[in-house]
């Protein structure tokens, strides 16, 4: 189990970066990855403050998380590598750094330049090129720097979106106690519980949290990072991840789309726990005041597409018992659930 050894979450926390690596004991050469725009917004301030501190800094620009572009960065480094890859920026330069620092069998820090998804501090990562549809078995970051002057930079739909991937976890949490109940995989009560935490401070601090203040955005990364954390213990992405993320993963098989991850687990999370018998219409309230998606038309995807996606979500990953296992459905049961819990 590999958990972070440093969290820094706080206005003006990248400024700290150079007093993180020395603390880790890092003090040569360092590979930043990161992307156009976060360039800009935080990772040439990284740079200059590095280089002013006598580290030798490589920077490059990654684009969309690919096996083949984790491939090149890491050919390139292997004749003279890095002590420590630092990534900065959203969800996808996090997870090309996760990939591309295994390939190297070196550590990395996260950056995130954005709340969207608990992939900031997560050992999983997603990536183009493999044979999976979801995400990849990672590495834990060794340090996390949260500043929240960078995230309130962001739009606020990625806010919202990383406060749906939390609320997922409530459902993730029934899966997992349902698979254990069911076939005796695995149940961690501790990992469950922080996960099970991370979902609840969101519902109950909804109100707040829409305010996207400095209190809000602190409140909202603690609770991705401990999502990540419960990951890492449970050692599987099941404490975060059931048949809400199956159905988001069957709709991005099915179309291409310009949804957020969390965006789809959210609506993914009112169907599973309507399945599960629970309180959906909460869900759907608080992912209403946070304001995330709650139907397809919000989602950007017709409602024959969101039909389909129930149908096919239980396929995604066989081998993951979840609530899909539990219910029979076809097209029209499908579309008749979709319309009682009003995503379509």
């Amino acid at each position: 189990m590999q958990l972070p050894r440093e969290i820094l979450v706080g206005p003006d926390a990248i400024n700290d970066v150079r007093k993180i690596l020395e603390k880790l004991g890092f003090h040569n050469r360092i590979l930043i990855l990161t992307g156009e725009k976060t360039k800009i917004i935080a990772g040439e301030r990284v740079e200059k403050q590095l280089k002013e501190a006598g580290y030798k800094i490589t920077l490059r620009i990654v684009g969309k998380a690919s096996v083949e572009e984790a491939n090149i960065v890491a050919g390139e480094s292997l004749e003279d590598p890095p002590s420590v890859v630092i990534g900065i920026g959203g969800g996808s330069v996090i997870d090309m750094t996760k990939v591309v620092a295994s390939k190297l069998s070196k550590p990395y820090i996260s950056i995130p330049t954005t709340a969207s998804h608990d992939g900031i501090a997560s050992p999983r990562a997603s990536i183009k090129g493999t044979d999976k549809v979801y995400s990849i078995e990672a590495e834990a970051p060794l340090a996390i720097i949260a500043d929240t002057n960078i995230i309130r930079m962001a739009p606020y739909r990625f806010f919202a979106s990383g406060c749906a991937d939390l609320i997922s976890n409530s459902t993730a949490v029934m899966d997992w106690r349902l698979a254990h109940l069911k076939t005796g995989e695995y149940f961690g009560d501790y990992a469950a519980s922080l996960s099970n935490m991370a979902a609840e401070i969101i519902i109950k601090n909804a109100q707040m949290i829409k305010e996207f203040n400095d209190q809000s955005i602190r409140v909202v990364l603690e609770a991705l990072i401990s999502s990540g954390v419960a990951m890492s213990i449970a050692g599987s992405s099941r404490p975060a991840s059931g048949s809400e993320h199956l159905f988001s993963h069957s709709i991005d098989l099915l179309t291409s789309n310009t949804a957020l991850h969390g965006e789809k687990c959210g609506v993914g999370t009112i169907i599973a726990m309507y399945l599960h018998k629970g309180d959906w219409k909460l869900i759907r309230k608080t992912l209403k005041i946070i304001g995330a998606p709650t139907t397809a038309e919000e989602l950007g995807l017709p409602k024959n597409i969101l039909v389909e996606a129930l149908l096919k979500a239980p396929g995604v990953r066989p081998d993951r018992y979840t609530i899909f296992n539990e219910v029979k459905l076809d097209y029209s049961k499908a579309d008749r659930i979709l319309k009682k819990i009003a995503i379509i």
